[in-house]
């Protein structure tokens, strides 16, 4: 059977885009990109998937007073589409309970770092890279892994390391880390979860190939 993915997004979409491109060339086996979610109604994203011809929703915590009631909303508009796998590229809001249980194992983010280095709560976007050049690492990357209730506390999928180089600046270093882990990471953790080739033991991923 093949799966039905909907990416959740907030911004420019460079993550959606090499999914996009990961499908259109059969990187991804037995899934495909069947809806859109931002956060944002102006995010680029959007466009993107327009362009591929993907469904788009809008959902902003903002439309909703209290939180408990975006998780639900989410949750069902999630399930209304028949989800299979849910990918968050780039999406700025937190997760509630309500969809994490919903979802269990079935939730992939990718990180900008190698976890457990630079993660948590507060690491994201150009902070992650901020840190990892404050510390002085010779090694970043980014790891894609399962959502839990922890935040990047999930099981871990794949990681990729990527050279910290002298005179790199967070946004230097978050282009390579883009172009060199996430864009080739992300795609193949989601298609090993559209082949079920993952299996979660202990807070354990382990893959099959």
């Amino acid at each position: 059977m093949m799966k039905n993915i909907a990416v959740l997004v907030s911004g420019g979409g460079t993550n959606l885009q090499a999914l996009i491109d990961a499908e259109k060339s059969g990187v991804i086996k037995n899934g495909k990109i069947t809806c859109v979610i931002s956060s944002n109604p102006n995010a680029y994203a959007l466009e993107r998937a327009r362009q591929n011809g993907i469904e788009t929703e809008v959902i902003r915590r903002k439309d909703y007073s209290e939180f408990s009631d975006y998780d639900k909303a989410l949750t069902e508009l999630l399930k209304s589409k028949n989800v299979d796998l849910i990918v968050l590229a780039g999406f700025m809001t937190i997760l509630g309970h309500e969809v994490i249980s919903a979802f269990e194992n079935c939730i992939i983010n990718i990180h900008p770092a190698l976890i457990p280095s630079f993660c948590g709560e507060g690491f994201y976007g150009l902070r992650v890279h901020e840190a990892a050049l404050k510390k002085g690492v010779k090694l970043s990357g980014a790891t894609a892994h399962f959502v839990n209730e922890v935040c990047d506390g999930g099981p871990i999928i794949i990681q990729k390391a990527v050279e910290v180089k002298e005179g790199d600046t967070p946004e230097i270093l978050q282009k390579r880390i883009m172009e060199q882990a996430e864009w080739k990471i992300l795609p193949r953790a989601v298609s090993l979860f559209c082949q079920d080739k993952i299996k979660v033991k202990n807070n354990i991923a382990v893959i099959s190939d």
